[in-house]
Order: structure tokens, then sequence, then C-alpha cells
């Protein structure tokens, strides 16, 4: 979108999936004494707010922001401004039409903070999609404060596992944490239900939740699936993993085969790892739902995934048949026609698009990845689940420091860690646990719930240049990795367009500030507290050119 100045003060809004960021520029001769930005929201509706004008509100303070009570305190930002040049907002009004006014807080000589000069942005966020293509991204923000204030880190399932517990003592959790991309699921099988004309074909790899298990069981005879029974040796030599007779994958596949709905199991060489659902018209595919979301309670509620859905024959029928091609023959998968290239289908409504179908018996598709990486002249955003396996996408992320005038950041999930990537920050490099809240919590905040075992980061995407002439994302369920892609049943895709470029940088920005957060969190200590720098000082690294806070500055208030 068009950046906005006003007396220097530049404002560039970028709509994310139901969320708007705001970067903010000044000259450097604004900047002293400069001790934040505060932000006026007026939205379309009140929603759960007392009215629909208010400030945005940060959770830091100049000081201990705690009650009497013992309550964390939020603070209007006109006298608790934010100190980043970048803020976003995820407003609870829900979808409509925003005008944000952003002034420049300035510290006043006799105390407190005053407000400078001022610039208003008005944008859309509605629900957002091209005729033919719409995405959305769950919430991923189960371990978080959001979390614990609206629903006091409340189970997500009942403790026994299953498939046929009765989830509406959940709903608004669900509703909440699976975000636009769980509604994206659900109105697709929800079209299936009304038209009788229309069948699904689906590909599943984790496979547990019930809501989802029973609209297609609902489906019968019109639902082909084809679900992953890999399975691995634990220490006593027991099987474990989705073919083990005590899954919830394969009671799945039971529940569904008992309401007539034909199910193929299979992991080609390792894993069937897709998560599909191709819809069909009288026998033709019409429409296609894809991502890195799993149909399951981790993939929508606690993980961080985005969904798309194509509703475009071209895309659809090259995804029938991948289906297909594994549910007739998957040991064929890797030598059929379906597997050897990238496929580039088109037509009014689609951005530049791009799709590949793995296993293959090369991983030609990360070149790919790897060469549009380096010819990266603006910026690199990502956030990947990291697995084993070689190739040159990790290698090229993790070393994108070295590359003058390339802001990269992001994320990148392993074994239960996190790295946060974004060189010049002291905390960088920083390795954090997703459920350290639980365990030392620093004031104001209160305790937070770690969402369980596995990954949170479930994201497998990379965005070049969001903002520049020649945008890309590569996205879906393939890990980016060699081995995957040699040895999984996945499906990897290139979007060439600013607006899906721009959606898929405010997710991968909206994770690393979560996540920074809570490690700046986890270091804070009753004598150290984690407040609001009293000074001007925090602004000094968004000016000096060796810092890449500067070149953030920069990259995030270009138009």
């Amino acid at each position: 979108m068009s950046s906005h100045s006003n007396h220097g003060l530049t404002v560039t809004p970028h709509l994310g999936d139901g969320a708007v960021l705001l970067a903010f520029d000044l000259p450097k001769s604004l900047s002293k004494n400069l001790a934040g930005f505060a932000i006026f929201c007026t939205t379309p509706d009140k929603g759960p707010y007392p009215s629909n004008e208010y400030w945005l509100r940060n959770m830091l303070n100049f000081e201990d922001a705690l009650t009497k009570e013992g309550q964390a305190r939020p603070t209007q930002s006109r006298y608790a401004p934010f100190q980043s040049f970048h803020w976003m907002h995820f407003p609870g009004a829900g979808p409509g039409r925003y005008k944000y006014r952003v002034h420049a807080a300035y510290f006043k000589p006799s105390g407190g903070v005053g407000l400078g000069h001022q610039r208003t942005v008005k944008v859309d966020l509605r629900d957002k999609a091209f005729p033919k293509l719409e995405i959305g991204f769950t919430r991923g923000y189960i371990s978080s404060q959001a979390y614990e204030d609206r629903f006091h880190n409340k189970g997500i399932a009942p403790k026994k596992k299953s498939i046929t517990f009765n989830t509406k003592a959940y709903q608004p959790q669900y509703e909440w944490l699976g975000a636009h991309a769980r509604k994206m699921v659900f109105q697709f099988l929800g079209d299936c239900r009304k038209d009788a004309s229309l069948s699904v074909d689906v590909f599943a790899y984790d496979f547990d939740e019930p809501d989802v298990i029973r609209a297609l069981a609902k489906l019968g005879p019109r639902v082909r699936v084809y679900l992953d029974d890999s399975t691995q040796k634990d220490s006593n030599g027991k099987r474990k993993g989705h073919g083990a007779s005590s899954s919830m994958e394969s009671k799945a596949a039971g529940k569904l085969e008992a309401a007539g709905c034909q199910v193929e199991r299979g992991h080609f060489g390792r894993f069937a790892h897709d998560k599909v659902m191709i819809q069909k018209k009288n026998g033709q595919a019409i429409r296609v739902l894809t991502g890195s979301a799993n149909f399951s309670l981790r993939g929508l509620y606690v993980q961080a995934n985005s969904i798309l859905v194509f509703t475009s024959p071209k895309v659809a029928q090259r995804y029938e048949e991948a289906f297909e091609q594994a549910f007739t023959a998957a040991r064929k998968f890797r030598s059929s026609p379906i597997a050897a290239k990238w496929f580039k289908p088109s037509g009014p409504g689609l951005p530049g698009v791009g799709v590949s179908f793995a296993p293959h018996h090369t991983a030609f598709t990360l070149d790919e990845v790897d060469q549009e990486i380096r010819k990266a002249k603006s910026s690199v955003f990502f956030a990947v689940m990291q697995m084993s396996g070689s190739g040159p996408v990790m290698p090229d992320l993790e070393k994108l420091s070295d590359r003058d005038g390339v802001l990269s950041l992001g994320t990148i999930q392993n074994r239960g860690q996190l790295k946060l990537f974004k060189p010049g920050i002291d905390d960088n490099a920083a390795v954090t646990s997703f459920g350290y809240l639980s365990k030392n919590v620093p004031e104001p905040f209160q305790k937070e719930w770690s969402g369980g075992r596995g990954q949170v980061i479930h994201h497998k995407f990379v965005v070049k240049d969001f903002n520049g002439r020649w945008p890309r994302v590569f996205c879906g369920s393939s890990n980016l990795a060699e081995g995957g892609e040699k040895s999984n049943g996945d499906n990897l895709l290139e979007i060439s367009d600013p607006e899906v470029a721009t959606a898929y940088a405010v997710e991968a920005i909206r994770l690393y500030d979560h996540y920074r957060f809570r490690n700046r969190q986890g270091k804070s200590t009753s004598k150290k507290p984690f407040i609001l720098d009293p000074t001007d000082a925090w602004a000094k690294s968004y000016y000096d050119p060796k810092d890449i806070h500067c070149l953030e500055r920069k990259r995030l208030a270009k138009k």
C-alpha cells in the first residue's frame, strides 16, 4: 500500500490476514527525545470494545506496570508509546474499514509524554480473496498473554485422546485459535454438504480434528481419503505413529470406512505429508484447499499455519492428478508425469502460480527456491519448521545476514526450540522454549500454557522482496528439505503477487515479533524489569547504518 507522510512522519500500512502492520519513519533530525509512536484507531464497528474509537494499548510502561491486584495494566499508547518503528494490530471488531491516526510521541522537558506530528491512514481489513484464491492463517497464539486473558489457559480437548468427543465446549477457543484458516476449512466442507453433486478427495497426514472427521463422514461415499500410515518403533520395539492400530489416524480411517468413505493408506518413501481437499462437481475437479495445516487439533489450534483455497479447475485438476496417482498407484508416483516438473496454471482471477508434487527423483523444486532467495534485492522473510534433510534452502536462510542491503527476518523451529533470525539484534540468535512462561513468569505477565509437546511454528514459507518489483512466495506442505522432496508426498507452491507476498511477510513479522517479545520477557527480572526506555536511546539503532534496525525502518516504510 502507499506511504503517507506529514511533516516528516511517514506511515505505511501493510495488510495481512485480519491484521495490519503499520510501519513508521522519521528523519533523524526529528528523533531527538523520541518516546515512541502512539496510535488511535477508529473501527467500523465497536465489536467487543466500549466504543469504536480507542487508543491502542501497550503492555509495557515506563515503570512496573502492576495494579494492586497484581494484574498487568495495558496503558494507552498516548501515555506509553510503542518503542518500535512498526506495530501490528489485530482488531477485535472484525473485518471492515479502519482508520489509524499515528503520532510521533516525545518526552516533555517537564516530564511525561506529549504528542507531536500525526498522520492518518485508512485500510480495508475485510477478508480478502482474489476471484479465484483465498488465503487464511491460524493464530498460533496458544502460548500467549492473549490466550491466557481470553481463555485462562484452558485445554483444547479432553485429556484422553479421542476423535469422537463433543467439541461444543471448545468452540470459542477453536474459532479464535483457528481464525480465518479454520473458517475456510469448514466453509469448504459445508459447501460440499449442501450440494449433492460435489465429492471430495482428501490427502491427510495428522488427522484427529473431530468436526472435520464428522463432516467427511456425513458425505459418506462421496469421499475418498489417502491417509498416511507411517510407523516407527519406540525404545521397546512397539510400533507407533499413524499406522499403529491405536493411532487417531487409524481410528479415523475406521470411522470413515464405516460411513461409506473410501480410504487408502500409504506413506511413499517416508510420509504421505500432504494436507489437501479437492472438490469435484460431477467428477470434475473445480476447487482445491491446500497449505501447511494438518486437519488436526494441533494443526488448526496450536500451530501457526496457512491455508489456501483455489477456485480454479486448472489448479484443482493438477491436484486431482496427484491424488489419483497416489490413490491408485502410489509406488509409481515418483516416476509419474505429475511429479516430474513445475506446473503453471493460469487464468483470470489467479495470481502467477506454480505448483509441484512430491516425491520426485531429484529435488529440482528446491533449486527454484534457492535461486529466488539468491536474487533477493530488498528482503527475505520466512517461517519454517525445520526437519532433517539436506538441500540449499536452510543454509540460504541462515546465511542471509551476509547479504548487504537485504533485510532478513524469520523463525525456524526444530525439536521444540525456536531460532530467531535477525542479524544485528542482541538476541537475534536466541533459542527460546515455548513453555518458559509456565516456569518463570516475569512481572507484569501471567502464566502461559505451552500448548503441549510438538511443533508450534509449522509453517513452511519463504517470501522474497515482498514490496519489490518481483515478489515471490514459496509455501505449501513441503518442509523445503531435500529428504522430504524425494521421500514425502508433498506439494510446493510458488506465487508471484504483491498482495500475497505482503500477507505472508506480515505473518513472518507477526511471529518473529511475538516470540522475540517472549524471549525478552524470559530475560526480565525484578531487578531488571521489562519496561519502556525512559530516554530516546531505544531509537538510536534505527539510524545506525550498521544496525539491521536501520534497514528494517527503511524497508518496511517503503511503499
